[in-house]
């Protein structure tokens, strides 16, 4: 049957068209799209909670290389979102957005049945009644361009590791389900967004001067062919990164996942959603042990 009401976390959700194929090249469905949603909700939502979530959405699936299909991002909580779900408003420049804020199973699953597959979250935390933490991580993402791919990612991780330890900051890589890899380091929550964007600027710069044959921190895309972007921004405080063991909306239904160091040199591929659920269930979740507080 293609439509149903399920139960999760107490409420009950109504889901349609659940034998939609959202990854053609796969036969992944919506169901299993929700199916894997509800089950990694324990490990992913140790990334958003208390984040405010900015969701990507694909309404008629991702489609094909010859027809990608349409995306959006979606920032504002829906309005007819469940009472439930939890949200806090943000004011920008010169407007209120509503974001929902992904704690629970439940949330994860309205969101899913709505055509929902990234999850984009800061690296701050909101603080009880309004505003927000000191962010309390810091994320590069090494973004390969054109002529370049995971293995020369690879190599500026190792690179960058070195640079982040040289702040005194451990990190643990995150193949992003796309092109590349991100790097997370904890930070104590001495520096603001602000601080924290320099920090990284500085990293970024430091790799590309060292290795300016394969690395550029400037985030032109005409600087990008043959060499591997450091893009420090998605530090600033109103920038997100996708959160680990999210979804893509790529070909295939690949998923950000954290990696241990030596998984980088043993056949380094982007992870699917049953490796990801299986690495879940057997706690294979090394950055939970360096973001202790999450």
């Amino acid at each position: 049957m293609s439509d149903t009401t399920r139960t999760v976390d107490g409420h009950r959700i109504k889901l349609t068209s659940l034998d939609r194929v959202v990854y053609p090249s796969t036969g992944t469905t919506k169901r299993d799209v929700i199916d894997y949603f509800e089950a990694i909700a324990p490990t992913l939502t140790r990334y958003t909670s208390d984040r405010a979530a900015t969701r990507k959405r694909w309404m008629s699936g991702v489609g094909t290389a010859q027809d990608p299909g349409d995306s959006f991002f979606h920032k504002n909580l829906d309005d007819d979102a469940p009472s439930w779900m939890r949200s806090y408003a943000i004011r920008h420049e010169d407007h209120t957005n509503r974001y929902p804020v992904l704690d629970d199973a439940a949330s994860l699953v309205w969101f899913a049945q709505r055509g929902t597959l990234e999850f984009h979250v800061p690296q701050w935390r909101f603080r009880s009644g309004g505003g927000h933490e000191p962010p309390d991580r810091l994320v590069l993402d090494l973004d390969p361009g054109e002529g370049k791919g995971l293995t020369a990612c690879i190599q500026v991780a190792h690179w960058a590791r070195e640079v982040l330890e040289s702040h005194d900051l451990p990190s643990i890589p995150v193949t992003s389900g796309s092109k590349g890899i991100h790097l997370y380091a904890p930070l104590d929550g001495s520096r603001d967004a602000e601080g924290a964007n320099v920090l990284a600027h500085t990293i970024a710069d430091q790799l590309a001067d060292e290795h300016a044959d394969l690395v550029t921190s400037n985030l032109r895309k005409d600087n990008r062919v043959g060499k591997v972007l450091v893009d420090w921004s998605q530090n600033n405080g109103s920038k997100t990164t996708v959160a680990p063991f999210s979804l893509r909306g790529r070909l295939r239904p690949t998923v950000a996942t954290p990696r241990a160091w030596e998984e980088l040199d043993e056949g380094l591929a982007q992870v699917e959603l049953e490796e990801a659920l299986e690495r879940a269930s057997a706690g294979l979740d090394p950055l939970a042990g360096l973001l202790r507080d999450v």
